[in-house]
């Protein structure tokens, strides 16, 4: 029986799987999105956010903690002096995976999967709602008003112009 053993093989030995998701994690971390299958995506986000969380404490043991798992002094780098300053408020959650369809080799499901702070697309959309929710509310009601007159003062200059 296979009480309680949750843990995704992806097909691989230990040696293998470690070393390929050290590998992805450091793509991840440079590149900020990799493209990959859904199986694959699933456990490096269980293999990275731990890291992620980590590497928010900026300690001597945080950093040897994180390179054992890592191998890569230029992603260690780059997590502790970029990463870890854009996710330092976030609670959790710092990756995002999202299915791209089939591979028409084989079939496999692929996705991508992304540093959730990096992906300026989503950044867009979430400035743009927030734009919408203040625009309802009383106190940009107001603040809305003095913008127009500012709009029709250069309409009224245009004809003074001619």
């Amino acid at each position: 029986m296979r009480h309680n053993k949750k843990f995704n093989h992806l097909g691989r030995t230990a040696s293998h799987r470690s070393a390929m998701l050290a590998n992805m994690a450091c793509s991840l971390i440079k590149h900020k999105r990799i493209t990959t299958t859904v199986a694959k995506a699933k456990a490096l986000k269980k293999y990275v956010e731990p890291l992620l969380t980590k590497a928010k404490n900026d300690t001597t043991n945080s950093r040897r903690v994180v390179f054992s798992n890592l191998q890569d002094k230029y992603a260690v780098t780059e997590l502790f002096k970029e990463i870890s300053v854009k996710i330092a408020d976030r609670p959790g959650g710092y990756t995002r995976i999202i299915k791209l369809g089939r591979r028409k080799d084989d079939a496999a499901e692929m996705c991508f999967i992304e540093l959730v702070d990096y992906d300026e697309n989503m950044a867009k959309e979430k400035t743009a709602k927030k734009a919408t929710r203040t625009r309802r509310s009383k106190k940009s009601a107001a603040a809305a008003e003095p913008a127009a007159p500012a709009v029709e003062t250069p309409v009224e200059e245009a004809p003074k112009a001619e």
